[in-house]
């Protein structure tokens, strides 16, 4: 019996085509799983390692990660650090500057993210993230120090894995 020796293929599309399609299946009430790309959520997630699960945006607040359009067919994901009415500002865990959107600018909400590899996931409603989230946005003073120390240090001794 002949054995299956074809590897599953990947393909990979540009944010601005791939997440407008991705918005459509939350619309319609699917959750979405999306490897993530960048770096912008250091230490904690890393590029082209870990996934998000998301879903339909709903009742957002301060700390929850979210998908935004920060300007025609850019998108980011970075967790809510302010909002007044129906503006929101944004900051990825590894950057220092914000960034702003609308409240309907939000295409997604952040239930969860598969680490590692791990077919298991944290969810941000879990005492792991919560932990993490607590610890991580109360040292913003300090993180110019941290992401270098880890980009210098841990990374080269480490990796990511």
């Amino acid at each position: 019996m002949p054995h299956n020796t074809q590897q599953p293929s990947q393909l990979q599309f540009a944010n601005a085509e791939l997440i407008p399609e991705i918005v459509k299946m939350l619309k319609e009430g699917h959750t979405v799983t999306l490897r993530l790309r960048g770096f912008s959520m250091r230490p904690f997630l890393e590029d082209n390692r870990d996934k998000a699960l998301l879903v339909k945006p709903s009742v957002v607040k301060v700390g929850d990660p979210v998908l935004c359009e920060i300007e025609p067919l850019h998108f980011v994901l970075h967790r809510i650090v302010n909002i007044e009415g129906d503006s929101i500002t944004l900051r990825g865990d590894g950057n220092l500057a914000t960034e702003h959107c609308r409240r309907d600018n939000i295409v997604a909400s952040v239930i969860g993210f598969y680490r590692k590899g791990h077919e298991r996931i944290d969810r941000t409603d879990g005492w792991k993230w919560r932990a993490y989230s607590f610890c991580w946005t109360r040292l913003f003073p300090l993180r110019r120090y941290i992401l270098a120390a880890y980009r210098r240090l841990w990374i080269p001794l480490f990796g990511t894995a």
